[in-house]
């Protein structure tokens, strides 16, 4: 493997760099930790910057208006993006619509693809809720009905379900395939129920009661949903580097300048073993992302052979496993260093914290996915 980034990977970074300079963490300054206390819509004048820099289309092929780059690039910018907290759907969309790019039918394409290039059409995934991870059903279930699909059930924690034009639902069918159904947000038959994350971002819990999409906006494919889920996962893995990455540098900048009997508390050994396990986790959180995005960016990567390496979904697995224990301890042993000043609401750390631990959780903690890794390894055995 090789991890060097491409001249055009390069080019990605350094434009997500040039848009998220000077952003303040979550665009709003210092909310409380309470439902409701954090901005109903996302940063639509940020959104609308990234269209302008081509970063919403990054994953997209030129004939939809994109770049035709890879998950690698996409990760590279979300992990810039969260260095600053930045509110806006920019995993959500970008996964959903590389998925549609890769699965969908060419008239849902063309209908959908362009305009979000343009960033004039948002999507966002229902992801957080069941699943359906190793053949477990989903809480959506879908059906044909002549030209169209009829969905039931609910998702909880969609992210984004108040402002996206499109949720990308999946759903299990009666042969017990995964279907993907793209709802729109004023369908008959669908409605939101307000939730809230641990950093007060509004969620939605999306109820489908007889939701009827037409055959346009099913995609079928075998293996959509687990690409797209594995995307999803390692997206998070780059926006917790991102924010591990930011809080580190500000507990540096911190602890450099604190004194204490009359020298800076970086200079203590206890606080400098601390940094310095933690900068080992981003370290750990760093090469096991770009393992997964690697894995996800070209397709004889992602498969696993007889005898061959474990499907991309382990490298995922793992990934994640150190992204979610990685961002916890960071944002933990920023607290513990900061000390009182950790808690002022007038200082972003307490807005990290609490964006850690929603990316801790989001697609499952490190015990689900350490789960699912035994799983998969006990199957390949098998094999």
């Amino acid at each position: 493997m090789d991890f060097t980034f491409s001249e055009e990977q390069q080019a990605a970074l350094e434009a997500a760099k040039a848009v998220f300079a000077g952003v303040p963490p979550d665009g709003v300054p210092s909310p409380a930790l309470t439902p409701g206390a954090v901005a109903e819509d996302f940063d639509r004048a940020l959104w609308a910057k990234l269209a302008d820099a081509d970063l919403l289309s990054l994953l997209l092929a030129p004939e939809y208006g994109g770049s035709g780059l890879d998950p690698i690039a996409l990760c590279l910018v979300l992990r810039e993006s969260a260095k600053v907290l930045a509110r806006v759907p920019l995993l959500e969309s970008c996964a959903a619509a590389y998925a549609v790019q890769a699965h969908g039918g060419e008239e849902l394409k063309q209908a959908v693809l362009p305009a979000v290039a343009r960033g004039e059409t948002v999507l966002t995934v229902a992801a957080n809720g069941r699943t359906g991870h190793d053949g477990a059903e989903l809480a959506v279930t879908a059906r044909p009905d002549g030209d169209d699909w009829v969905l039931d059930g609910a998702q909880t924690g969609v992210p984004w379900a108040y402002e996206a034009d499109f949720t990308v639902v999946p759903a299990t069918a009666a042969d017990g395939r995964t279907v993907l159904a793209l709802v729109s947000r004023a369908r008959p038959g669908s409605a939101l129920a307000e939730q809230f994350s641990t950093s007060g971002e509004r969620l939605g819990e999306l109820r489908l009661d007889s939701v009827r999409v037409g055959a346009r906006d099913v995609i079928t494919a075998d293996g959509a949903w687990d690409f797209l889920r594995d995307l999803l996962a390692t997206g998070t893995c780059a926006l917790a580097l991102g924010l591990g990455t930011g809080v580190l540098g500000m507990t540096s900048e911190y602890t450099s300048k604190r004194e204490q009997f009359g020298f800076p508390v970086a200079t203590f050994q206890a606080v400098a073993m601390q940094a310095a396990d933690r900068y080992i986790d981003l370290r750990a959180m760093e090469v096991t992302l770009w393992q997964a995005a690697w894995r996800l960016s070209s397709p004889e990567r992602a498969g696993a052979g007889s005898g061959g390496p474990l499907p991309a979904s382990g490298d995922v697995a793992v990934a994640k496993i150190w992204a979610a224990d990685g961002v916890r301890r960071v944002v933990q042993t920023a607290q513990h260093l900061h000390g009182g000043f950790g808690a002022d609401t007038d200082y972003p750390l307490h807005r990290y914290h609490a964006w850690a631990k929603h990316l801790e959780l989001s697609l499952g903690p490190a015990a689900a996915h350490e789960e699912a890794l035994g799983d998969l390894l006990a199957a390949h055995a098998l094999t």
